[in-house]
């Protein structure tokens, strides 16, 4: 009876750590998509908003006066937004890209509380905070080899500790990145968001004044 329920024990915790090895290989497999799904939508977002910020298009104009914020104010925004796109696309500059996500945050938890700030309602700082858990949600998910050193996983230390230098993660991962297909992807990926960005400008524009006369900050 007791040799029964032992092997009943270890059946059990056997299925159980099948389970969870299967878990966290499915999550191996969709963590990277989610990375890139939400850095895609970080990186849109913040080259949209320098190339409105920096064109200082009627709607940048009509938000910054409706928030009480002077007119250099977009072309402030609009230059460290492009700096952030670019910080966290491309491979390496950890460091750069902690500040970036950090900047990015700052921007759209900014705009959340200037817009609460002068009584505004869902419709207008929703969408900011919406881009803000992206940005958290980027930075959360993002790899190792975009980590500072301090602050990467440490089952990705402990899972080279038994390799050699040549052959662990980091030094793959520093060999892909001198690679120069590892900064074209990004860099082709950044000139194309910001032509459709220009493209579709005209279009945007026709949109967002639409939504400023609805939220009367442009009386018609």
């Amino acid at each position: 009876m007791k040799t029964h329920m032992t092997r009943t024990h270890q059946h059990s915790a056997d299925e159980e750590s099948a389970a969870v090895t299967r878990s966290g290989r499915t999550w191996s497999r969709i963590r990277p998509i989610a990375f890139w799904v939400t850095t895609f939508v970080v990186v849109f977002e913040l080259i949209a908003g320098s190339v409105w910020n920096l064109l200082t298009i009627e709607w940048v104009e009509v938000q910054l006066h409706h928030l009480g914020y002077p007119h250099f104010f977009a072309y402030v925004l609009g230059a460290w937004q492009a700096g952030a796109a670019v910080a966290i696309i491309v491979p390496r500059l950890p460091l750069l890209k902690e500040w970036a996500y950090v900047g990015a945050f700052f921007l759209w938890s900014g705009a959340v509380v200037s817009h609460l700030s002068v009584g505004d309602g869902l419709q207008s700082w929703g969408v900011p905070l919406m881009f803000g858990a992206f940005a958290i949600a980027s930075w959360v998910l993002r790899p190792a080899d975009r980590r500072l050193p301090e602050t990467r996983l440490r089952r990705n230390r402990s899972a080279g500790a038994g390799q050699d230098e040549a052959g662990s993660p980091e030094i793959r991962s520093r060999a892909w990145e001198i690679r120069p297909r590892a900064w074209v992807v990004p860099i082709g990926l950044l000139v194309v968001l910001y032509a459709v960005s220009f493209l579709t400008l005209p279009v945007m524009e026709d949109v967002m004044r639409e939504q400023a006369v609805k939220l009367g900050w442009i009386n018609e």
